[in-house]
């Protein structure tokens, strides 16, 4: 008991005299995990959460939560609080990107959690990214032929390679950011074909009886926003009794994007983004 109390006592001097405080999450607390069970986990990363939660854990191209500040991860020992969410999936209270639920073995979950608690012990002071974790991979790993096929039963009433996407493999190099980018649904045409693509447009009927339409600005529980075509901003609270909001029409031409998030799978991903990057 001595020897573990000394031991204690000169760890967190050794914090305080280099001007840190002493960690207290258990996963900033733990020693280095199995290197194998770590580069399985990086793999898993890579495929399922990487995309909407960065490369270094703090946030990615698709809306992911930073997770070197979630209390979740930080709380989490083996795996036992980050699997129920992985395996569940989780819609955010406040809206947002969605988080598909993903199927994983218990040996997945766990090799995943020693992945993220790895990078989280090496976490530096104000939210700063861990060393060493600006990594290359090699993304372009689909089958652009199935790719192909994917794209003309679900993609091609919207989007064309000769017209919105024509030669987007040159234009969007950086196979990460291309993959992101489709995914999400960006504007990926050139900017004279971007101009002329639609936005999400809302209708606000009013009880009155009066109605405004415009561009879709934002809209959650509580607000709806837009901006008319005469380029007057206009915001109604929803639960105001004046003026009471009547009904609410969008027509949203991102919708399809989102809804394909809950059902695409990794392959499909990769499939679709190995035939675009052959649009050169």
């Amino acid at each position: 008991m001595r020897f573990l109390l000394g031991c204690l006592i000169a760890a967190l001097g050794t914090a305080a005299s280099a001007g840190q405080a002493p960690p207290t999450f258990p996963a900033q607390q733990r020693a280095a995990g199995d290197p194998a069970l770590v580069a399985r986990g990086n793999g898993l990363y890579t495929l399922y959460c990487r995309a909407c939660h960065g490369v270094d854990l703090r946030g990615g191209d698709l809306g992911g939560p930073n997770l070197l500040r979630s209390q979740l991860v930080l709380n989490d020992k083996g795996g036992e609080s980050i699997g129920p969410v992985v395996r569940a999936g989780r819609v955010p209270a406040g809206g947002g990107t969605p988080m598909p639920p993903q199927t994983m073995t218990d040996e997945d979950v766990k090799a995943l959690a020693e992945y993220v608690h790895s990078v989280v012990f090496t976490a530096q002071p104000q939210g700063a990214p861990p060393a060493g974790s600006q990594v290359v991979l090699n993304l372009l790993v689909g089958n652009a032929r199935d790719g192909e096929r994917h794209f003309k039963s679900e993609c091609a009433s919207c989007h064309s390679p000769s017209g919105d996407l024509a030669g987007i493999g040159a234009r969007l190099t950086d196979i990460e950011q291309l993959q992101n980018s489709w995914v999400a649904g960006r504007r990926l045409g050139p900017p004279a074909v971007n101009a002329t693509r639609r936005v999400a447009r809302v209708s606000v009927k009013l009880a009155g009886g009066e109605s405004v339409e415009g561009a879709l600005l934002r809209m959650d529980d509580f607000v709806v926003s837009l901006r008319t075509d005469a380029g007057d901003y206009r915001s109604y609270t929803r639960r105001a009794a004046t003026p009471r909001i009547e009904s609410i029409t969008v027509d949203d031409p991102g919708a399809k994007h989102r809804a394909l998030w809950m059902k695409l799978s990794d392959k499909t991903m990769h499939d679709v983004t190995a035939y675009l990057a052959t649009l050169k």
